[in-house]
């Protein structure tokens, strides 16, 4: 069934049009006064949440062997000489849990894919790769499709001490029912084994900014914005607190106020890199406990965690009564757990302990993580309690408390 939405609602939808874009993006406001229904100005794509890699190698035994071969540092994908020389550990979406289906080529073919804030390119397996971890996911096959076109342009993803390596092509790419045309993407060759292998997704699609694109290819959501296959330049996450599997959605084209309370905090854009802001402090009980001079953040659906800075995490799990400092905590002390607040732009986003603690049969742990640096990021553990937003023409994010 349809659902509308009042006047006022619209009228707001009517400021997000930009006159650098022509009367082609007076399309949902011209919709919304008119009060159309809501499903035309908005293209979502449902998002299932499946196990993450690392609770299938935990379940297999498997774990801390993979860990011992292949350190684990979540703040690695945004070092800035990967997006130079086209390098990011795969490693880092280990934890990831929410996906998507969209199609490449003529006729379509599907995939699974991660849909990432944190990096900026889209790539799936293909018919070219003949490693182990390709052996059980879908393969493009550019024979199939009568619209691909290759180049001899190539890609490599490092990973471990191996890498993902493969070739540029270009095709239809259809995402929420929209058909983008001339999309160039990476077709793997190879695959290392074990993590990609395990995982649930087939590949990645990248939502940041073009200037960290891995060889210069165009971001998906820029060539939507280019072929004016959506009417505002924004794209919206849900992500469910439910442990069911679905219910998640991913939204091109505005927000869904039918998800959120309340009024949206926005908070600028720091680079236009990643979806990086600049965060004011982080505290417990209002005193600050980390970040207190102000530090760089990361709003990024494809970290399961938040994290940030080795030494102000430890001291978090501390003041959390985490065991040494550790993610660990006592499920008993649940109640009496402080909320942790993260202050960006001047509003306070505060995360309950229902919110940043995961009770396992093996006992209770913090989504707070360890990175190397001084970069936080605010992940999947943030990003369930706070709707975001993500606007290109203003260059900004929003965060509205997720119903």
């Amino acid at each position: 069934m349809e659902r509308w939405i009042s006047l006022h609602v619209l009228y707001k939808a009517q400021s997000w049009t930009g006159t650098s874009h022509g009367t082609d993006k007076m399309k949902c406001a011209v919709v919304v006064l008119a009060l159309v229904a809501l499903s035309e100005c908005l293209h979502k794509i449902p998002l299932m949440k499946g196990k993450s890699v690392r609770e299938i190698l935990q379940e297999k035994g498997m774990l801390e062997e993979f860990l011992k071969n292949n350190p684990y540092n979540p703040s690695g994908k945004f070092n800035p000489n990967f997006a130079t020389q086209t390098n990011e550990p795969l490693v880092n979406y280990m934890d990831v849990s929410y996906y998507g289906i969209i199609s490449i080529g003529t006729p379509p073919q599907s995939f699974t894919v991660v849909f990432d804030t944190g990096s900026a390119n889209l790539w799936v397996p293909s018919v070219y790769c003949k490693s182990y971890a390709c052996s059980n996911h879908n393969k493009f096959t550019p024979s199939l499709s009568s619209t691909f076109r290759s180049t001899s342009r190539t890609v490599s993803i490092q990973y471990g001490s191996g890498s993902m390596t493969g070739i540029l092509g270009y095709d239809n790419v259809t995402v929420a029912g929209n058909i983008g045309t001339n999309q160039i993407f990476g077709l793997s060759k190879t695959e290392p084994g074990l993590f990609l292998y395990y995982s649930k997704f087939d590949g990645i699609l990248g939502l940041s900014y073009p200037s960290i694109s891995a060889s210069g290819a165009t971001p998906v959501f820029d060539n939507m914005m280019a072929q004016d296959l959506v009417s505002q330049d924004v794209f919206s996450f849900y992500l469910s607190r439910s442990n069911s599997h679905t219910g998640s959605v991913l939204t091109f084209g505005g927000f869904d106020s039918s998800y959120f309370n309340g009024e949206i905090y926005w908070v600028p854009v720091a680079s236009q890199t990643y979806w990086e802001v600049t965060m004011w402090s982080v505290s417990i009980n209002g005193q600050v406990v980390a970040c207190a001079s102000g530090c760089r953040a990361i709003v990024d659906t494809g970290t399961s965690l938040v994290v940030g800075p080795s030494t102000e995490i430890t001291h978090i799990h501390n003041l959390l009564g985490g065991t040494q400092g550790k993610s660990n905590v006592n499920c008993n002390s649940l109640g009496s757990m402080p909320d942790v607040t993260f202050t960006l732009n001047g509003y306070k986003f505060a995360l309950p302990p229902s919110a940043y603690v995961f009770q396992r049969s093996s006992g209770c742990n913090t989504g707070f993580g360890m990175g190397n640096d001084q970069l936080w990021i605010l992940g999947d553990v943030f990003l369930r309690e706070w709707y975001s937003i993500y606007d290109r023409t203003n260059n900004r994010v929003g965060l509205a408390k997720a119903i």
